[in-house]
């Protein structure tokens, strides 16, 4: 057997000299193949492969192999299988508004390249598509064209999915359905049934948010922070209506509790659980009474009540401030005609004000005083104000104030008792020195200071449960609390386009459940409310629907006319997938251990606090009641008793990608923002303004009509091509990051897939495909005294195939460590395209090992740009079929070659300040350290400084990098700055 031979059939060699014997060899084991001059054109291959592509099959397969007998029923326990090979990859199903915008690309492709990446892996992957139907924008665009939006969503729902299937995508649209289906909607109102049965659902009356615009309730989470709609933008107002609840304040506890478990390994983003864990608003405070008297006895003397978060800062309470709206200053007011003109003109004073009234005759008195052994300066009178930046609808419109830990309280001080020092309680290391000048106010947790006698030292937490024992026990006077800002849901909606509420409600027999045999309650035909252009809720007018009879005396009775919320639909369309054709349940027992939790949700950061919160409620109620022992853990399955100690999480893992902004251009002289005909770009980085020729200013802002600067994705995709639109859409940025949409930046891509498939044209192709495969590490593995034989010809072939193969080694670990990661897809992008570069600069490379390293490279590629990973497969693999298809072709892994291979390294020109100070050689980095990433600095720096000569000068003064602010890592290493603050000179 030859040599060559004898590597791609995986054996070592048993002599050098044979190896180098290609010129004869590679005649019969590698196919000549003519030049193609044929150019490379992406939307053609984008058609052709979609062509050839086959509808999924997925659900039937799993329908088979889970032994389902057939659609509608479903599974039983006894049929779950193992999920160790099963990837569930979810992205935020769309709303069917007619057009896709870029920021569904993005998100799309994310979740469309890693499924690709997991198949090639070897995992079975579902990545399935729906739509998220209902909703106020179908209502309103029904009454504006006349039209049913049963039909105008429909509409949408095949533009848009003709548009995603341009995409290149590989959804599963086997399992396609949308919100306003009446088969999946009759599961919605199953959970609605079964959460009210369980006390997690009910009706009460209730001051709520109405939308005059748009005719309807909303939540508090969909008022914005200026009392203005979400959705329409207009001014909110408040009505009392009976309304529908779902009770998730039952479940904070646990939604807080288990945020801990998504924080672990990086799973949820940091961001997003500090958001969750703000809206879930936990405060574990106290209230205090403080004893107010007159200095006369004029006034009888009372307790004042006042709620903090910060019961350990009582210690530096320095006065005493209560809300012009309070009872007791307005009593005050009737005697005191200044107080009153103080009242009244500060209406009309923004929050903020510092103005303030001394009521000179009273004085409060720190319940601190009745503790044993307190100090006399905790133990001295406290003056009372009148303060308009005290709330009078927050708690009880008194505030103790404390000048050295709170903000706005140290403003007040100021502007009234500028001379007075602040009395510190908590500083931030047990050791402060006394006394304490912070010159502010100090709002971090710490540790007591002396001020606070025997519990000086001891911790934040720890001494604010002390001191109101302490308190509590010597004179009653104050009181732990827990507060949250979480209030229940706020379910109804008093629209037609939504879920219809499964209640009836009956005179003698109150409101009943619709039975299940009589699911869903279909919404009915309105059409002359929407040909009229009528607004307002159809429903309480279609009497034929609204009239029927009660399910339990049989008497008249009357459906409920509120629709749910669509956050409803949302907070459980996840469980659907793995089972859409389920008549009996939302998800069976089995679907439900095959498939969940969702192992990857991709979506922007923007429903952070509303959809995932729902999500997270409706999952631990309605997994908690069907399948609690799917929550447990450890064996805790018979511990869990009520839905309340569900443990479960819908999603392992949060992917939030950044929005993507498009290319503003503005008109210097009028600030206007310039419509695309306005823009002259006949020379693209130096833009002028048409009308006049100057200089337009160029930014990247929010896509908006307004602006001028959206992007129609299905536009740029026949251009381009779908492929070189995903690999420029994640070259761009980084995932988490906003992406600034550069259209003219797309050249670099284009170029980059051009020089690949030229490449691909011209590699020779051996003549055994089918063979067990190159092994690398018995190839390279080769003793010294062998390669010390190598002639000079011989010896720069070896060079180049160890140039080629320890790139592909080291690609092959970033490329997968990028893709794992998620966040960094940007570097798998530019890894791939350095290891092109590679490629075509080293053609001394034998031909065995360039197709090798070619073939491997497009695997890579192929979860990025599948149509072009397609062709090129078929050039290098021809008449093998798909690149994607199951068991044909795996993920490339390191072949334990690298031992053999060297490392390299860059000459590593090191700045300070932007002057450079020194160069030193530092070895290449390790593929699995993400570029730009704070480890890489780290690891750069490091290797720096184990120079003797960057030690010399890079250590001391104003060039010790040691307290760099800033580090900025270029070239893979090859240049790096390093912004160190300049010391200040002593006088």
């Amino acid at each position: 057997m030859s040599s060559v031979a004898r590597k791609i059939a995986g054996q070592s060699r048993p002599q050098l000299k044979l190896a180098y014997s290609w010129s004869t060899i590679l005649q019969t084991s590698i196919i000549r193949r003519p030049y193609a001059t044929q150019k490379l054109n992406l939307p053609a291959l984008d058609r052709k492969w979609r062509r050839i592509s086959k509808p999924s099959k997925r659900v039937e397969e799993d329908t088979l192999r889970l032994g389902q007998a057939s659609p509608g029923t479903a599974l039983k326990p006894s049929q779950t299988q193992s999920t160790d090979n099963r990837m569930y990859i979810l992205s935020m199903f769309p709303y069917p508004s007619g057009t896709l915008h870029l920021g569904h690309l993005r998100v799309y492709t994310i979740a469309d390249v890693i499924a690709r990446f997991r198949r090639l892996q070897g995992y079975d992957v579902l990545l399935p598509m729906g739509w998220d139907a209902f909703g106020l924008p179908a209502e309103n665009a029904a009454i504006e064209h006349g039209i049913d939006p049963a039909v105008w969503t429909k509409y949408n729902i095949a533009r848009m999915k003709e548009q995603l299937e341009s995409m290149n995508e590989s959804f599963d649209w086997s399992r396609e359905f949308a919100t306003c289906d009446p088969s999946f909607y009759k599961h919605t109102q199953k959970i609605f049934l079964l959460l009210h049965k369980h006390g997690l659902v009910s009706q009460r009356k209730a001051t709520v948010n109405w939308d005059p615009v748009d005719n309807t309730v909303l939540a508090n989470e969909q008022v914005d922070s200026e009392g203005r709609s979400w959705r329409s933008g207009a001014k909110i107002v408040q009505r009392e209506l009976e309304q529908w609840f779902f009770h998730i304040t039952k479940f904070k506890e646990s939604l807080l509790r288990d945020l801990e478990k998504l924080s672990q390994d990086d799973a949820w983003p940091e961001r997003v659980l500090t958001m969750q864990k703000n809206w879930l608003g936990r405060t574990d405070g106290a209230y205090y009474e403080f004893l107010v008297d007159s200095k006369d006895k004029t006034i009888e003397s009372h307790k004042l009540k006042i709620y903090t978060t910060r019961p350990e800062t009582i210690y530096a309470a320095q006065f005493v401030a209560l809300s012009p709206h309070s009872s007791l200053v307005q009593q005050l007011a009737q005697e005191d005609a200044e107080l009153r003109a103080f009242v009244e003109r500060v209406k009309d004073l923004p929050p903020d004000t510092t103005e303030g009234y001394l009521i000179p005759e009273l004085k409060a008195t720190n319940p601190l005083s009745f503790v044993e052994g307190a100090a006399a300066a905790n133990t001295e009178p406290l003056p009372v104000y009148v303060a308009p930046y005290v709330r009078g609808d927050y708690e009880t419109g008194a505030i103790m104030g404390v000048p050295a830990h709170d903000t706005r309280d140290f403003a007040f001080w100021q502007t009234h008792c500028p001379e007075t020092p602040l009395k510190y309680a908590v500083a931030p290391t047990p050791d402060a020195p006394t006394p304490i000048d912070m010159r502010g106010p100090y709002l971090g947790e710490g540790y007591l200071t002396s001020i606070a006698g025997p519990l000086q030292s001891m911790s934040s937490d720890a001494a604010a449960r002390r001191i109101v024992s302490q308190i509590k026990d010597a004179s009653n006077l104050a009181e732990s609390n827990t507060k949250w800002k979480i209030r229940d849901w706020l379910i109804s909606r008093q629209r037609y386009w939504g879920t219809p509420i499964p209640i009836i409600h009956c005179h003698t027999c109150g409101h009943q459940p619709v039975p299940d045999d009589q699911l869903p309650v279909m919404l009915p035909r309105v059409d002359a409310h929407w040909e009229n252009g009528r607004v307002g809720n159809p429903l309480e007018s279609a009497t034929d629907w609204i009239n029927t009879s009660c399910p339990k005396c049989h008497g008249p009775a009357k459906r409920d006319t509120d629709t749910m919320d669509t956050f409803v639909d949302s907070s459980w369309y996840y469980m659907r997938f793995p089972e859409p054709f389920n008549s009996e349940a939302p998800i069976s027992e089995a679907a439900a251990r095959s498939y969940l939790p969702v192992d990857i949700y991709i979506g922007g950061v923007e429903h952070a606090i509303l959809h995932l919160l729902y999500a997270r409620f409706v999952y631990k109620a309605v997994m908690g009641i069907l399948y609690p022992e799917l929550g447990a853990t450890n064996g805790e399955s018979e511990s869990i008793t009520s839905p309340l100690d569900f443990s479960g999480e819908p999603f392992k893992r949060l992917i939030t990608q950044g929005m993507v902004h498009g290319k503003t251009y503005t008109d210097p002289d009028s600030g206007r923002f310039l419509k695309p005909d306005e823009v002259d770009l006949s020379n693209p980085s130096q833009p002028k303004v048409v009308a006049s020729g100057k200089p337009a200013i160029v930014s990247f802002e929010k896509m908006s009509k307004s602006k001028h600067n959206g992007v129609d994705p299905t536009t740029f995709i026949e251009k381009y091509g779908s492929d070189a639109t995903r690999a420029h859409i994640l070259f761009q940025a980084p995932v988490g990051e906003v992406l600034n949409w550069d259209e003219h930046k797309i050249s670099g891509v284009t170029r980059w897939l051009a020089r690949v498939y030229d490449f691909v044209r011209k590699i020779q192709i051996p003549k055994e495909t089918s063979s067990p495969g190159f092994n690398g590490e018995a190839y390279f593995n080769e003793p010294a005294d062998e390669l010390r034989k190598i002639k000079q010809k011989q010896a720069a072939q070896w060079d180049a195939d160890v140039e080629v193969w320890r790139a592909i080694q080291n690609t092959i670990i970033s490329v997968t460590n990028a893709l794992e990661k998620v966040y960094p897809l940007n570097t798998a992008v530019s890894s791939l395209m350095s290891l092109t570069n590679k490629l075509i600069e080293n053609q001394d490379a034998c031909d065995v090992v360039k197709y090798e390293a070619t073939v491997r490279l497009i695997q890579m590629m192929a979860p990025i740009t599948p149509a072009f990973a397609e062709e090129c497969w078929s050039i290098l693999k021809p008449n093998t079929g798909s690149i994607f298809a199951k068991g044909h072709s795996s993920w490339p892994v390191p072949d334990g070659s690298l031992q053999y291979l060297g490392s390299d390294g860059v000459n590593c020109a090191v700045s300070v300040n932007g002057t450079l100070r020194c160069v030193v050689f530092i070895p290449t980095k390790s593929a699995d350290i993400a570029d730009s990433s704070p480890e890489f600095q780290q690891w750069v720096t490091e290797e720096i400084l184990k120079s003797e000569e960057a030690r010399a000068k890079l250590l001391s003064g104003n060039t010790d990098i040691r307290k760099a602010t800033k580090v900025y890592v270029v070239k893979g290493g090859a240049v790096v700055n390093y912004v160190v603050p300049k010391e200040k000179k002593e006088i």
